[in-house]
């Protein structure tokens, strides 16, 4: 018999465990398939290249997003980062395979740019691990990667990270162009992600009502020459959190 559920934190490991065997691309297990993923670094995978996101170049180019301190959540190979730190933002990065972030961290010497790596479940990492609250947390890939109940932890960590003014930056699989787009019910049905979920905006904008929306629009696709990455099956967004005012609050385990 277990009757082991006391905390918020305890029901969504246990629906964590509804996903299919070898399906975790979220919790600190999935590491070694991370690890298998990043191990070939000539993959023609588009976002291996060390070109950063069109959109978050963007906010940067036009001066919407203040220097300060920074969290690129789900970093992979650490393009986003490094342009963070080269732009003056103290950067912490977080990931869950080693392999990205050991080439992540080679990138970073090559530059002579000074990022913070950190390995590990965002979710689960000690409080004190993360030098927040943050002017920008920036998530290029994560948040699609989530099942549905884990969308509570990522509202958490921006619910406690996120400096008030701060922003949070988002791209993801866009409905219609990439992603699983089965109900958030038929996903436990199933067992399975799909190898990531599509979102509407509409969807976006609902899941994160408690910011204000300052951009949602397509990525930018990017020639092959360009220096920046850019994909059109992803949608990218630029929400802030308010100063003053009620904010939805998310429970905690």
């Amino acid at each position: 018999m277990d009757r082991s559920i006391r905390t918020v934190e305890d029901v969504l490991r246990l629906l964590d465990g509804l996903f299919a065997s070898g399906g975790d691309r979220w919790t600190g297990g999935a590491a070694g398939w991370w690890d298998d993923f990043y191990a070939d670094r000539d993959r023609p995978v588009p976002f291996f290249a060390a070109k950063p996101d069109e959109n978050l170049v963007s906010y940067l180019d036009r001066g919407l997003v203040p220097r300060g301190r920074a969290l690129d959540l789900g970093c992979g190979l650490g393009r986003n980062a490094l342009l963070l730190a080269e732009r003056g933002f103290e950067v912490d990065a977080v990931d869950l395979s080693p392999a990205a972030l050991a080439l992540a961290e080679e990138r970073a010497r090559a530059a002579g740019l000074d990022v913070r790596f950190l390995r590990g479940d965002v979710f689960a990492l000690a409080a004190d691990s993360l030098r927040g609250p943050y002017r920008l947390i920036h998530d290029s890939g994560c948040f699609h990667h989530l099942p549905p109940h884990r969308r509570i932890s990522h509202l958490a960590l921006l619910d406690r990270l996120l400096a008030p003014g701060g922003y949070f930056s988002l791209a993801c699989f866009a409905a219609g162009r990439m992603g699983s787009e089965l109900s958030d019910a038929d996903l436990y049905r199933t067992g399975s992600l799909g190898g990531g979920l599509a979102y509407t905006p509409e969807a976006l904008r609902h899941v994160f009502a408690g910011l204000e929306e300052i951009e949602l629009r397509s990525m930018r696709p990017q020639p092959p020459d360009s220096a920046l990455f850019g994909e059109p099956f992803l949608w990218t967004a630029l929400f802030r959190r308010p100063v003053n005012g009620a904010r939805d609050v998310h429970p905690r385990g």
